[in-house]
Parts: structure tokens; sequence; C-alpha cells
């Protein structure tokens, strides 16, 4: 079984299992240290939605750096077997793993989220399928995180502010506007 590596906040250089899942490919170190960097290191406070959750690389990180509450939304069973497994060792309250359809969590939701995470399985065209539900979930002046096999300079009606590539991946950062 694989790894990652929590790389900053509470639960730094913590280990954490990956599920061996065909095509879940967690967030690398240097991506997420980047990805943090643009938001400022910490989230204290804020309200996270990890969508595709895979190995909760994203969504244990911004638990790690102070967020208030991080749900982590993954469909697979043995993907969410493991990452239901890592919230339990990590023991943060802040962590609520839910095993859900990405479209279903988000058309039932109620909650509004300050950091949406998004790294979906590629050439599955989730991105376009999620993109017009994303609004009734997003706080004011909230941050969408993107991860993708192509560029995305537009997502949900937004501009990417910060944008970055790592082997095959590029990510890209973009924030709502403060009403």
């Amino acid at each position: 079984m694989n790894q990652l590596r929590i790389v900053g906040g509470q639960w730094r250089s913590r280990r954490l299992r990956v599920a061996d899942v065909p095509g879940l490919r967690p967030t690398p170190d240097r991506v997420r240290e980047t990805l943090f960097n643009w938001l400022g290191q910490a989230v204290d406070g804020w309200v996270c939605l990890d969508l595709f959750a895979g190995s909760g690389a994203l969504g244990f990180e911004a638990a790690s750096r102070g967020a208030a509450k991080v749900v982590l939304v993954e469909q697979d069973p043995r993907a969410y077997t493991v990452l239901k497994q890592n919230a339990d060792l990590l023991g943060g309250a802040a962590l609520e793993c839910r095993k859900a359809d990405a479209l279903r969590f988000l058309e039932t939701t109620t909650e509004r989220y300050d950091l949406v995470l998004l790294d979906p399985p590629f050439r599955q065209d989730w991105l376009a399928r999620i993109e017009t539900r994303l609004a009734q979930v997003l706080a004011k002046g909230a941050c969408i995180y993107v991860e993708a096999e192509t560029p995305v300079t537009e997502f949900a009606g937004l501009q990417a502010l910060k944008t970055g590539t790592a082997g095959q991946v590029h990510y890209q950062l973009f924030r709502g506007e403060v009403v």
C-alpha cells in the first residue's frame, strides 16, 4: 500500500496510507505546499470541501493547517474505507468523511464552503458536470482549487488567479468575488 505525507500544520510529517485504487493519484507534496503558499499557509476557521477526496491528501492538509471543518467526499468504497481509517487515526474533530457521489452531494448539501478542493478522476469530464452546481455551495469570497489533465483558465465564471504544472498535472486557484 502506498503512503502520503502531510506537508504542514499540526500533523506535519505524518504518514498516511493510500488505497490501491486504479487512477488514484494523491496530490504531490510540492503541489500541496504551493497551494497553501498561495492561500497564505493557514486556513484557520475555514469550512472546506474535498469533493473527490480519493487519498484525502488535500483535505487532510487543510485540516492540519487549521480548517474548522473539512468534508471529504469519496464514492469509491476502497478509497473511502482507507480515507475513513486515516481520519479516525488523526482524530481530527474537523474531519467529516462522506461516502457519496459528487453530483448528488452538491445537490443535497446545505453547507457553504470557504475552500473547495477539486481533483476529480481525469478524462471523465467531471469539471464540466459540477461547474454549474458549485455556486450554491460557495461562501462569499470562496477559493476553488482545481487539478486537471489540461490547463483550466476559467471555471465557474471565475478567472484563474494562480496556475502551476507538475508533470502531467495542471493546477489552478480561483477566488470568488467578495460580495
